[in-house]
């Protein structure tokens, strides 16, 4: 079984949280029992998370050998210009070392998005922007390190995309069998 949820803000990437208050877990959203998430989004990230009961699919989705891109749209502060840009289609020196090469394009805001709550603070004398990255790796807060280390912090980091599963329309909090 594969299952695509769309992870809200502020929800954990897991089925039990123990500290106080408790945050919302994927316990909340009704999934189908015996199910766990195959990787992960920090509680501050949103978008497609694809959960299994099945040990080898989900190695294969998330071992960097198996090359499945990972794309998100990224809200960044600043407004990003080629010289950034091609920072990140290189590859970027983090605090763990170099990450391999990205794919990173500006795009318009998307028109689909839903609101989130809290929303994302506004600052009238500073610009943002939106990108399309994609990797093939997953560390630790990858995307965001990497938008900071050129220079783009990010404000909002949605997933679109694992390989070829999409969160094509899901809203927050909705999954749907794959």
């Amino acid at each position: 079984m594969l299952i695509a949820l769309n992870k809200p803000y502020g929800a954990l990437s897991q089925f039990t949280d123990r500290s106080q208050p408790p945050k919302p877990t994927l316990a909340g959203f009704g999934l189908p029992a015996g199910v766990y998430a195959a990787g992960r989004l920090d509680h501050d990230s949103e978008g497609l998370l694809l959960l299994t009961d099945d040990g080898a699919l989900a190695h294969r989705l998330t071992d960097p050998r198996h090359k499945q891109a990972k794309t998100y749209l990224v809200q960044v502060e600043g407004a990003p210009d080629e010289a950034q840009l091609r920072r990140l289609r290189n590859g970027v020196e983090l605090n763990d070392g170099p990450t391999l090469p990205a794919q990173a394009r500006a795009v318009a805001p998307p028109q689909w998005l839903w609101p989130r709550a809290p929303p994302v603070r506004f600052r009238k004398t500073v610009p943002d922007a939106w990108l399309e990255l994609s990797i093939g790796e997953g560390r630790n807060r990858q995307v965001r390190r990497m938008t900071a280390a050129v220079g783009l912090p990010t404000l909002r980091l949605i997933r679109v995309a694992i390989g070829p599963h999409r969160l094509d329309g899901l809203a927050p909090g909705q999954w749907r069998a794959l």
